[in-house]
C-alpha cells in the first residue's frame, strides 16, 4: 500500500527535513508563552496579544512574499527561510544569557517566524509538486501528516519535560537546530530546478498578484468550498483551545499532567487516520471520503462543552479528542493533495500563501472573539456555541468531484494523500 511506496530519493530528503523541524517544534510547543510567564513574568494580556498578534500580523507580513516566491527557485527559499527561523530562535537564549531578553523581542520573533513559516510552505508546497506526480501526492502528504501527529505525541511531552527541568529557552534552542538540520535536509535533495520564468508585467499588474491567490481560491468551484470550509473549522477548534484549558485547569481541577495527557495521547489518531487515507480512497474515492471525513471532523467538538471532573471527565476529553483527530487525520491529506492538483504550477505559492495568511488571521479573530464570548457567557457555554456552530460547516464541502484526473484514483493503484506543502 502507500506507506510501503517509494516516492524517490529526492522525496526522502524533503520528508526527513520536515520530520526534524516538526519534532522541534513539537519539543518547543509553546515556548514563547513559558518564557513570557516563567521569565518575563509577563500577565495574561501580555500572553494573549504573543499568541495571536504575533501569528496574525506575520500573516500580514507573509502575502507580499506570495509572488516573490512564485518566481524563484523553490528550494533556495526553503533552505533561506529555515536558515531565518534558525536565526531568529537563536537570538533569543542569546538574549537570556546576556540578560537582554524581553517581551518585544519575543513578539518580533514571532512575527517574523510567523511569515517565514507560510513562505517556507508556500515554497514547499510547490517544491512537493514538483518532485512528486499527481498519483502519489496522497501517498506524500500522508506522510508528512503521519509524521506531524507522531512528533506532536512524542514531542509535546519530551518537550514539556525539558522545559521543567532545564527552562523552556532549552525547547527553543532545539527547535533553531532542529531548521538548521532541515536546511541541510533540503540542500542534500540535489539535482537541478529549474528557474521559474517571470513575466514582463508592468509594476502595476506584478501588484495586482498579490491578490491572486484570492482571485484563483474564491472562483474555484472546488477550492473556494474547500477554503471556506478549513478555515472557519480550524478556526473554530483553536479558538475552544485555551477556553478548554481554563475550565479543565481551573474550575474543574484537573491538573497540568492529566490536562497534557487529555490532548497529548489523542493525537495517535492522527497517526491512525493518515494511514488510512490512501486505502480508503483506494477503496471509495477521493471525493467521497473528503465529503465524509470533513463531516464527521465538525461532529466532535461541541462534546468538549459536557466535561466534566473525575476519570470519567478525563476518558470523555481523550474520547472526543481522538475521533475528531482521527477524522482530521484523514481529511487534511486529502484536502492537500486535492488543493495542489486543481492548482497550477505557477500559482501554488500565491495559493497558498493566500490559504495560510488567512487561516492564521481568521484564527486569531475568533480565538479573541470566543475569549471576549467566554469572559460574557463562561468558558463551558463559549465552547457549546463554537461546537454548534461548526456543525453548519459541512455544508460548505463541494458536493460534486473536480473534474481532475487523480480525483478519484484508480482502485487497482496505490493512490498517492493537508495540503500541501510539508508545514509547521
Amino acid at each position: 500500500m502507500g506507506a510501503k511506496r517509494s516516492l524517490g530519493r529526492s522525496f526522502g530528503w524533503l520528508w526527513a527535513a520536515y520530520a526534524v523541524s516538526t519534532f522541534g517544534t513539537s519539543l518547543a510547543f509553546d515556548a514563547f508563552a513559558l518564557i513570557a510567564v516563567l521569565v518575563l513574568h509577563a500577565g495574561p494580556a501580555q500572553v494573549s496579544a504573543l499568541a495571536a498578534v504575533g501569528p496574525a500580523v506575520g500573516a500580514v507580513l507573509a502575502v507580499p512574499l506570495g509572488p516573490w516566491v512564485e518566481f524563484r527557485r523553490k528550494r533556495p527559499v526553503m533552505i533561506a527561510m529555515d536558515l531565518v527561523r534558525c536565526g531568529l530562535l537563536l537570538s533569543i537564549p542569546a538574549a537570556y544569557l546576556l540578560g537582554r531578553l524581553g517581551f518585544v523581542q519575543l513578539l518580533v520573533v514571532s512575527m517574523v517566524i510567523a511569515a517565514a513559516d507560510i513562505t517556507f510552505n508556500a515554497a514547499a508546497g510547490a517544491c512537493l509538486k514538483a518532485l512528486v506526480g499527481p498519483p502519489d501526492l496522497i501517498v506524500a502528504n500522508g506522510r508528512f501528516e503521519a509524521t506531524q501527529w507522531t512528533s506532536t505525541v512524542l514531542g509535546l511531552p519530551l518537550g514539556g519535560a525539558a522545559a521543567g527541568l532545564f527552562g523552556p529557552v532549552t525547547t527553543v534552542l532545539a527547535d533553531a537546530v532542529s531548521y538548521l538540520l532541515s536546511a541541510a535536509g533540503i540542500r542534500a535533495i540535489g539535482g537541478g530546478e529549474p528557474r521559474p520564468v517571470r513575466d514582463g508585467a508592468p509594476p502595476t499588474a506584478r501588484a495586482a498578484g498579490l491578490l491572486e491567490g484570492w482571485r484563483h481560491i474564491l472562483a474555484h468551484p472546488v477550492l473556494r468550498p474547500l477554503f471556506l470550509n478549513s478555515v472557519l473549522v480550524n478556526g473554530l477548534i483553536m479558538a475552544t483551545a485555551p477556553l478548554a484549558a481554563v475550565l479543565m485547569l481551573g474550575p474543574l481541577g484537573f491538573p497540568p499532567w492529566q490536562y497534557a495527557l487529555a490532548f497529548a495521547v489523542p493525537c495517535l489518531g492522527g497517526l491512525l487516520g493518515s494511514r488510512l487515507a490512501g486505502p480508503l480512497v483506494a477503496r471509495f474515492g477521493q471525493h467521497r471520503v473528503l465529503r465524509t471525513a470533513g463531516t464527521l471532523r465538525a461532529c466532535w467538538l461541541i462534546g468538549l462543552a459536557f466535561v466534566h471532573p473525575g476519570v470519567s471527565g478525563l476518558l470523555l476529553v481523550m474520547a472526543v479528542e481522538f475521533a475528531m483527530i482521527v477524522c482530521i487525520g484523514v481529511f487534511n491529506p486529502l484536502l492537500a493533495a486535492h488543493r495542489l492538483d486543481l492548482t497550477a504550477p505557477d500559482r501554488v505559492a500565491r495559493t497558498l500563501s493566500a490559504w495560510s495568511a488567512t487561516g492564521k488571521l481568521t484564527t486569531a479573530a475568533l480565538t479573541a472573539l470566543w475569549g471576549l464570548l467566554a469572559a460574557l457567557t463562561g468558558p463551558r457555554t463559549a465552547m457549546a456555541l463554537a461546537g454548534a456552530l461548526i456543525l453548519t460547516t459541512p455544508f460548505l464541502l463541494p458536493r460534486r468531484p473536480a473534474g481532475v484526473a487523480s480525483a478519484s484514483p484508480e482502485p487497482a493503484r496505490a493512490p498517492a494523500a493537508e495540503a500541501g506543502p510539508p508545514h509547521k
